[in-house]
């Protein structure tokens, strides 16, 4: 046995497999040949961060475009920083967005493994032929004599790292480091880069184009002193055998492209195609900076599945952060579904781009306003469930109730559009309901340029003629009488004009009128409220209304 078999097998006296045997198991994928595969690669430490949600829908959607596979594989080997039950939520919430990964670890395919702590022998096997070919080596080197190394290059204001003369480790012979290993000192394994300081490698990606670097020179650590992999090893590993054909990720990663592509190639592995994503951006006091999980709320998805905002909208909203052309696209096709439209590598942005939150709530109304009062109700009800129950039982105490609200001025032409998220349908619509009303009258102040005692000569004329079973224009003319003999201009103008002439404008005196019946000074369609309300209600309210304004 040569000394290099014998490091090996000090090292990985288990591993039996070979390089070859994994080729063998994990065969290209019998896709055709513009079938994408790709991935969403999270590590298990939290919420489902906003970028994340971006990178895995537009990674999702090239591989169904295309007839191919999109696969979900949990990056867990940091696990310090893994927090139990994350890796469950990530996909549950992936799926609320009807994003369904093709295999992932809760649906595994023939290419698993799908979480990384779990694909130990793979990358064991891998390593251990990467020792006897010379490609890696055990590094013995401690903390102490690490700080020593980069304390001499912060002297003599070189690049610091791992390489060339400062990588110790690697000058030892055979025979030093199989003594090392029989006294089990402590050891990661480093790969053994051929990189030189002024040589060059060009990244081609199918966003950015060709992106020159210097070439990685750094013998970085491709396994851990606990026998786990690190991310630049793991991941190109995994995307060779998982035979992902595009690596779609964030534009952070570009820097370490390079140490990347030199493993992809000193293993003689074929390269996939580097996609890198536009970095979501917040502006902050007119300086752009990454939307922070710190900072930001909506960097969060939770915090759109907890405001209610509609998964339709969202997702449409990311969709015009994918392709620049989306809009156009939309302008001419408004009532197609998003997933007409195809995304294209060539119509990403190659900027940051700028989350836009008020955009979000505009497209949001867009899409509830939209909905029919059944797809509505339903959608507001499975939210309800999982985050406001208060909401939930007022929508079940009466559900036909509920969908008449709901569907004031819904189901047109031109839709009415009163509702950004789930969690505004409460505070818009609760005076509809009596518990709420009679709470919300107490509070109730009316415009004090009109006394008391007028208040309640009007509301009581109003309540002795008004008739629900006009169409709204005549209800509105009967309405604008009433106002014109109390003394109201029909039009702000007119009373703005010539305010001695008149009491008030008929706006002002419909004002009155929703405050007594509604506790409110704007609502939806009034017509349609009382309509909904009945006439019993009406007068129930009005004289309630009479009451208070008494007692004041």
């Amino acid at each position: 046995m040569n000394k290099r078999n014998e490091i090996a097998e000090l090292i990985f006296p288990n591993i039996t497999g070979t390089v070859q045997e994994l080729e063998i198991k994990y065969p290209k994928r019998p896709l055709s040949d513009d079938a994408i595969v790709t991935r969403f690669a999270p590590s298990p430490t939290g919420f489902l961060h906003t970028g994340s949600l971006f990178t895995s829908l537009v990674s999702w959607r090239f591989a169904k475009q295309t007839n191919g596979v999109f696969f979900l594989r949990l990056e867990d080997t940091d696990q310090k920083r893994e927090i139990k039950g994350s890796g469950d939520r990530l996909i549950e919430q992936l799926l609320i967005f009807g994003i369904t990964p093709d295999e992932s670890f809760l649906h595994e395919g023939n290419y698993g493994p799908y979480i990384q702590s779990q694909r130990r022998l793979i990358y064991h096997t891998v390593i251990k032929e990467m020792l006897i070919k010379g490609l890696a080596y055990p590094c013995f080197c401690t903390h102490d004599e690490l700080n020593e190394i980069r304390k001499e290059q912060e002297a003599k204001k070189v690049l610091p790292g791992y390489y060339h003369e400062y990588a110790k480790c690697r000058y030892l012979t055979d025979e030093e480091v199989i003594e090392k290993l029989k006294n089990k000192e402590d050891y990661v394994i480093r790969f053994k880069s051929l990189g030189k300081l002024d040589e060059k490698v060009v990244l081609e990606d199918a966003i950015r184009g060709n992106i020159e670097f210097p070439k990685n020179i750094q013998d970085i650590v491709i396994m851990k002193s606990d026998g786990l992999p690190t991310y630049h090893f793991a991941h190109v590993v995994d995307d060779h055998f998982m035979r992902t054909t595009h690596v779609t990720r964030g534009e952070e990663w570009v820097p370490s492209a390079p140490i990347h592509l030199e493993i992809f190639e000193q293993l003689n592995w074929q390269k996939p195609v580097f996609c890198h994503f536009p970095v979501i951006m917040k502006l902050d006091e007119d300086k752009r900076r990454k939307l922070s999980k710190r900072k930001d709320a909506e960097a969060s998805v939770d915090y759109f599945l907890e405001k209610g905002y509609p998964i339709e909208g969202f997702l449409e909203y990311l969709m015009t952060l994918a392709n620049s052309n989306f809009e156009e696209w939309r302008l001419a096709n408004p009532k197609s579904d998003i997933f007409d439209f195809n995304l294209d590598f060539s119509k990403m942005s190659l900027d940051g781009a700028l989350f836009d939150l008020e955009k979000v709530k505009s497209i949001s109304k867009e899409v509830l306003g939209n909905m029919t009062k059944d797809d509505f109700t339903n959608k507001a009800l499975m939210y309800a469930s999982e985050y406001d129950l208060e909401l939930k039982n007022i929508i079940e105490e009466d559900l036909e109730y509920f969908k008449s609200i709901i569907n004031i001025e819904r189901e047109q032409e031109k839709p009415r559009k009163d509702y950004e998220k789930f969690s505004d349908i409460l505070p818009i619509i609760n005076f509809m309901y009596d518990k709420y009303y009679y709470d919300l009258s107490n509070q109730v102040i009316f415009n004090e340029r009109f006394k008391k005692d007028f208040i309640i000569e009007l509301l009581k004329e109003y309540r002795d003629n008004f008739d629900l079973n006009l169409d709204q224009e005549n209800w509105f003319n009967g309405m604008k009488e009433l106002a014109l003999n109390k003394g109201f201009a029909q039009r702000a103008k007119q009373y703005s004009k010539e305010p001695d002439k008149f009491v008030g404008h008929i706006g002002e005196y419909a004002e009155i009128l929703r405050l007594a019946t509604c506790a409110k000074t704007s609502t939806p369609n009034f017509y349609d409220v009382l309509r909904i309300l009945g006439k019993e209600k009406v007068i129930e309210r009005i004289n309630h209304t009479i009451t208070l304004l008494k007692t004041k």
